[in-house]
């Protein structure tokens, strides 16, 4: 049962006891609050009375988070209860935040001031990676997961104000992304003939679908469905496989935690249907079930997702290609191709798996110069023409 004190008219102390410690002392939280002035006299004892049902509540079953908590103590619970992310983001969280924690990881949550935060960037700003100051984007990106931490504080009220939203930050350069040409993307597909064939096929749907590399890697046969009629399919990604440090390869939900749907065309049905008669033939061939999962080894053996990446970079140097291009470079080429020839964005942002259309727009939208050679071109007809007339 919670106490209650009364320290005046309108201010009351609940204390709440959980158990013993082991040298017999009591395990107690307590909570000084005042009555809002919008509470008639008569009303006064009921709400305190509920203020101190739901503090023995939260206290009890674990989940007393309060103003007083430290950021470090607040972030960890946070992480402790995200189920939307992949594990590899949620370790990359875990990795940012404990770089921030000797900063403020031990001020109070209720206690944390903008001010705080931008002292933390100023150090952040001195930290090299490779020799060289890391790139203002990136320092932002350690702001971004502070303040979703603060975000969830401010939607539990255990804070009025997220402070790392009332930060004035400098204008961050926007990433260009390097984007294949038609001809480049041809030449690659026709490379791939000669592969063997989970690289052919990893790398085939990699570009038609624009899936991530860890979502890829955790494909299974069930998560297609055949229409006979006309031999399409649709795909269905909802599992990820990354690398997390420490932990090794780890399955879990995509990036953003949610499924989605992909069309697929009576091509590559009818060549993933080539490609399941193979893996059957060599699955009997070793006496053994065909395995579940798409990309598995002559010994039946899931690849782990580096083998993909570093194989890919050596087709890359054969074909001479730039060394910026990586894996995710198939990716960009499927969701600008989409976008410039015409696909809505909405449409572009479900297929690749993004919350909305704002990245693809911060990311992709930059015409590729054979369209901004097409843009002068119809400028210089125009000017032309207005002479000739």
């Amino acid at each position: 049962m919670a106490s209650i004190k009364q320290l005046d008219d309108r201010r009351f102390k609940i204390t709440v006891s959980n158990g013993y410690r082991p040298d017999g002392k009591k395990i107690c939280k307590a909570k000084t609050i005042r009555v809002p002035e919008s509470i008639p006299k008569r009303g006064i004892r009921q709400y305190v009375s509920h203020e101190a049902e739901e503090l023995e509540r939260q206290f009890k079953s674990g989940y007393g988070e309060d103003g007083n908590m430290t950021f470090e103590e607040f972030a960890e619970r946070w992480l402790a209860r995200q189920v939307r992310y992949a594990p590899s983001t949620l370790e990359s969280y875990r990795r940012m935040l404990g770089r921030m924690y000797p900063f403020i990881g031990s001020v109070p949550i209720n206690r944390l001031r903008p001010i705080a935060l931008e002292n933390m960037l100023v150090e952040l700003r001195k930290r090299k990676y490779r020799g060289k100051p890391i790139g203002e984007a990136t320092v932002q990106k350690y702001l971004t997961v502070v303040s979703a931490v603060l975000s969830d504080a401010k939607r539990n009220e255990i804070i009025q104000k997220n402070p790392a939203r009332m930060i004035d930050l400098p204008e961050t350069e926007s990433a260009q992304q390097q984007i294949p040409t038609e001809e480049e993307a041809l030449r690659f597909l026709n490379y791939i003939c000669n592969e063997e064939i989970e690289y052919r096929t990893y790398y085939v749907l990699a570009i038609y679908t624009g899936c991530r590399r860890g979502e890829l890697c955790a494909l299974k046969w069930e998560d297609f469905l055949v229409d006979s009629r006309d031999n399409t399919s649709v795909l269905t990604v909802s599992r990820s496989r990354s690398v997390v440090p420490g932990k090794g390869v780890v399955e879990g939900p995509t990036k953003n935690g949610h499924s989605r749907v992909i069309a697929i065309s009576p091509e590559i049905t009818g060549y993933l249907q080539s490609y399941c008669c193979i893996k059957m033939a060599e699955a009997e061939e070793r006496g053994e079930e065909v395995s579940d999962y798409l990309f598995v080894n002559d010994e039946g053996h899931l690849f782990h997702p580096d083998t993909f990446t570093k194989h890919l970079r050596m087709i890359y140097e054969d074909l001479g290609f730039p060394k910026e291009y990586h894996l995710h470079t198939l990716r960009h080429y499927f969701v600008s191709t989409l976008l410039h020839h015409g696909v809505d964005k909405q449409t572009v942002a479900e297929l690749a798996g993004h919350g909305d259309t704002s990245f693809l727009e911060r990311t992709y939208c930059h015409p590729q110069l054979a369209l901004k050679q097409q843009a002068a071109s119809v400028m210089e007809d125009s000017l032309l023409h207005q002479q000739a007339g």
